[in-house]
């Protein structure tokens, strides 16, 4: 099993959903982060001063999957996800040994 982490833009959620639920890639995590790389953030003006915002609104997206669907779960987040443009994220994707599901015990892909 794979966990798929991505760090996106938060404008590109709902399309990532959709497009996940349409492939029935079904269980995802979804928390608000702040973060930069090569985009360094931005300087806007507020109340006549120059402010300089380092940290930028992102979504991280953690998906656990077979190691059969990763390939197709990358494909996807890459075409939804793509912009064209700096700051459009980046995707991880790391071993799993386990899961279980609380409420039932099940262990391994069965839990997924």
């Amino acid at each position: 099993m794979k966990k798929v982490e991505a760090i996106v833009r938060p404008g590109k959620l709902d399309e990532i959903k959709d497009a996940l639920a349409a492939a029935e890639i079904l269980g995802i995590t979804v928390t608000h982060a702040l973060g930069f790389g090569r985009q360094k953030g931005y300087t806007q003006i507020y109340r006549g001063q120059e402010v300089t915002t380092h940290l930028l609104p992102k979504i991280k997206l953690e998906i656990v999957t077979t190691d059969e669907k990763v390939q197709e779960v990358i494909a996807i987040l890459v075409k939804t996800a793509r912009t064209g443009n700096v700051g459009d994220g980046k995707i991880f994707v790391s071993n799993v040994e386990e899961v279980v599901r609380i409420r039932t015990g099940e262990q391994g892909e069965a839990a997924l």
